[in-house]
C-alpha cells in the first residue's frame, strides 16, 4: 500500500504555525480477516481510520503508535483543512522539534474499533444485516484495540514501533501492548494512567452510563433507527467526566464562583459560570460523539485489569516485557492519581524492567496530559531524544 505522506511543509500557507505537521489527510484502511473479541464474537471485517505524521525511515524503525483516550479520535495533529480553528488532539506534542518530533519519527493514530470517528463501530452498517449496529456491536476491551492495532502494524510493513504512547485509556494499551506483544515496541510511554480503575473510577463510568441509558430518547440503543439521539444523557454524562478531569484548584482558577449576570436569580436556570462551562461542554460533545461508543469505551476502561490473568500480581504481568518505560503521573490529577502511576513503576522495578519515572507538579488534574506544561513537555522530549531511530534501541 502507499502510506500517507506528510504535506509539503513549503507550500504551506502562512498562517499556518512553523512547528505544525500542516494540512493531513485521513486514510481508511479495510481488514477482511475476522478478529475475535474477548467477549466471545468476532467482528468478520472491520475499517480502521488513521493519520500519518513524519516519514517512515528506510528500515521502518522509525515509527510510533499513538493511542487515544476515551473520547478522542485518529487526529492527533496538525489540520484537515486551513478553516479549522483548532488542530488535533495532541498538536502540543505531536510536530517538528516537539516532544514527538515528526522529523525524527513515523507517527501513526488510529480511531480505534468501536469509536464514531470513521473505524468500525456502533455507527456503522452490520455486515450480517445491513442495519447500522447500535447495541449489537460487540464490547470491546482494551487487548481487543491492541490485537487491532498490531494487524495495522503489519499492514503499514512495520515490524516493531520505536515507542507506543498514551495518556489515560491511552496508557492503558501502552501496557497492554507491552505485555501481548513485547518484541514488537522498544518503548513503552505510559501518561496518566492506571493499572486498573478502582471502585470509585467505575462508580463514576456506571452513573454516566446510567444517564445515557435511562434518556427517554435512547431506545435501547436503536436510538439511529428513531432517527433522535439521547442528548440529554450524552450531555450530563459528559459533565460529569469533566468534573473528574479537571482539580479543584484548576475549576477555582478557571470559575471561582463568578455568576454570570453578577447577581443571584433564585432559580435553577445557569447562574454560576462554572454551570455555563459544564452545559456547553457536555452540548458540544453531543454534536460530536456517540452514545453508544461512550458506552462502550467506559466498558473497555472498567475491565482493564491486566494483573487478573496473573494472580493479580502486576509484577508478573510486566515480566516477559522488554520495552524501556517512561511512567508519567500529574500531581492535582485525582481520576488516576500518582498513586496509582507508582503502582506501575514499583510493579515494573519489582520484575526488573527498565523504568522513567516523572511525576509533574500541575494544578490541571487529569487534563494535565494534555496540556503543554513546559516540565511535562521537556521531561517527555528527553526521553523521546534517548530513543533510536535507526534500529533496535
Amino acid at each position: 500500500m502507499t502510506l500517507p505522506k506528510r504535506s509539503d511543509e513549503s507550500a504551506m500557507p502562512e498562517t499556518l504555525p512553523a512547528d505544525s505537521v500542516g494540512l493531513v489527510t485521513p486514510q481508511t484502511l479495510s481488514f477482511d480477516e475476522p478478529l475475535s473479541l474477548d467477549c466471545g464474537r468476532a467482528l468478520p471485517r472491520y475499517e480502521l481510520i488513521i493519520e500519518t505524521y513524519g516519514q517512515l525511515n528506510a528500515d521502518r524503525s522509525n515509527a510510533v503508535l499513538i493511542c487515544h483516550a476515551l473520547s478522542g479520535d485518529h487526529h492527533a495533529a496538525g489540520y484537515h483543512r486551513m478553516s479549522d480553528r483548532k488542530p488535533g488532539w495532541w498538536d502540543s506534542a505531536i510536530g517538528p522539534g516537539k516532544a514527538v518530533d515528526t522529523e525524527r519519527f513515523f507517527v501513526v493514530c488510529l480511531n480505534n474499533l468501536g469509536g464514531c470517528k470513521g473505524s468500525t463501530g456502533p455507527t456503522s452498517l452490520n455486515p450480517e444485516n445491513g442495519r447500522v449496529y447500535g447495541p449489537d456491536f460487540p464490547i470491546i476491551t482494551v487487548r481487543d484495540w491492541v490485537k487491532a492495532q498490531e494487524r495495522l502494524m503489519r499492514r503499514l510493513g512495520i515490524d516493531q514501533w520505536a515507542a507506543v504512547i498514551g495518556g489515560s485509556l491511552g496508557g492503558m494499551q501502552v501496557m497492554q501492548w507491552a505485555i501481548d506483544f513485547p518484541d514488537n515496541l522498544r518503548h513503552a510511554v505510559v501518561i496518566a494512567a492506571a493499572p486498573k480503575l478502582s471502585a470509585q473510577n467505575i462508580a463514576f463510568n456506571e452513573v454516566a452510563r446510567q444517564a445515557i441509558l435511562s434518556d427517554p430518547d435512547f431506545h435501547d440503543g436503536r436510538y439511529h433507527e428513531h432517527e433522535v439521539v439521547p442528548r440529554r444523557g450524552l450531555m450530563l454524562a459528559r459533565m460529569l467526566g469533566h468534573i473528574t478531569y479537571l482539580s479543584d484548584d484548576a475549576m477555582r482558577a478557571k470559575f471561582g464562583r463568578e455568576l454570570r449576570a453578577g447577581k443571584i436569580n433564585f432559580g435553577f436556570d445557569v447562574e454560576f459560570q462554572v454551570e455555563s462551562y459544564l452545559r456547553y461542554q457536555g452540548t458540544s460533545f453531543v454534536d460530536r460523539f456517540d452514545a453508544n461508543t461512550y458506552l462502550l469505551m467506559t466498558k473497555a476502561l472498567d475491565y482493564f485489569d491486566p494483573a487478573a490473568e496473573f494472580d493479580h500480581d502486576l509484577s508478573r504481568a510486566f515480566e516477559k516485557t522488554r520495552a524501556g518505560f517512561l511512567v508519567v503521573s500529574f500531581s492535582s490529577d485525582w481520576r488516576f492519581s500518582p498513586e496509582r502511576s507508582r503502582e506501575i513503576v514499583k510493579a515494573l522495578m519489582d520484575a526488573r524492567r527498565t523504568v522513567t519515572y516523572v511525576d509533574v507538579d500541575a494544578h490541571h488534574g487529569h487534563d494535565a496530559f494534555l496540556v503543554p506544561i513546559p516540565y511535562y513537555m521537556n521531561a517527555f522530549a528527553a526521553y523521546m531524544r534517548r530513543i533510536d531511530t535507526g534500529g533496535a534501541g
